[in-house]
């Protein structure tokens, strides 16, 4: 798992110590502190629910239809025209599904395009302008298809034309943006007399850790490995090298050890 990460990072031009590693997941919350070691990321975030985190984005997730289809156009032979009744045909399709399941809720329209390099053979997604094409909206689209290329992969490359494999549109029901969490300090230190025998990997050996029930935990609890923490769907196993910090919103955090955080 740490191999992939990083060649998806360079591939990427990314570099993991800069992130904060999400765990979700039945299994997840088991492997998350090992992975952080090898990976040399400083935080990893368990959110409630991790063990069922699948299913709870499914419940949480807009209500929607993405109609789809495959047209190859270059596009230093953008036709407006064409454009038009495609995105047209896929939007009544999208907006047709949308509206059986979720006729009584707000909508929003998105257009993606499946695009890349002449000569290339895989595409990046870019989000097109949710309006009426024009011939000169051929240079919008290239803005906007350099600009995606350079923030995936550094600089886009000049003088080859661009071809669109695959449109899309996506008609779904409008969600209110969450709002943000003040991260919280370490306020107090927890201690448990259950213990329990866990297979540390990095110093290759069994050492003892303590075990806390999650729902238990109070915003501002600090947890230091080797430790578990239990919950119904999973368990969070926190290495020597780190500390969980129960947050607010219920989030576990977990932070290196002796290196200043913001």
């Amino acid at each position: 798992m740490a191999n992939a990460a990083r060649v998806h990072a360079v591939e990427n031009g990314k570099e993991l110590a800069d992130f904060t590693m999400i765990a979700y997941g039945g299994a997840a919350p088991l492997h998350a502190s090992r992975l952080c070691e090898k990976l040399d990321i400083d935080r990893l975030l368990i959110p409630p629910g991790a063990g069922v985190g699948a299913a709870i984005g499914f419940l949480r997730a807009p209500f929607g239809f993405e109609a789809v289809r495959g047209a190859f156009l270059r596009l230093s032979e953008f036709d407006a025209d064409w454009t038009n009744e495609l995105i047209a045909e896929l939007d009544a399709e999208a907006q047709r599904f949308a509206q059986a399941g979720a006729a009584e809720l707000e909508l929003e329209r998105e257009i993606k395009a499946y695009m890349r390099y002449q000569g290339q053979g895989w595409e990046i997604v870019v989000t097109l302008p949710d309006r009426d094409f024009v011939a000169a909206d051929a240079t919008e689209i290239r803005r906007r298809f350099e600009d995606e290329y350079a923030r995936l992969f550094g600089r886009a490359l000049d003088g080859l034309d661009i071809e669109i494999m695959t449109w899309s549109v996506q008609v779904r029901s409008k969600l209110t943006p969450p709002a943000a969490v003040a991260a919280v300090a370490a306020e107090k230190p927890c201690y448990s007399d259950e213990r329990r025998r866990i297979f540390d990997a990095r110093e290759q050996l069994f050492v003892d850790a303590a075990v806390f029930q999650r729902d238990e935990l109070e915003s501002g609890d600090l947890i230091s490995g080797p430790a578990v923490i239990i919950e119904r769907e999973t368990s969070t196993i926190v290495t020597n090298r780190y500390q969980a910090i129960k947050q607010s919103d219920g989030c576990l955090l977990l932070r290196l050890k002796g290196k200043e955080h913001d």
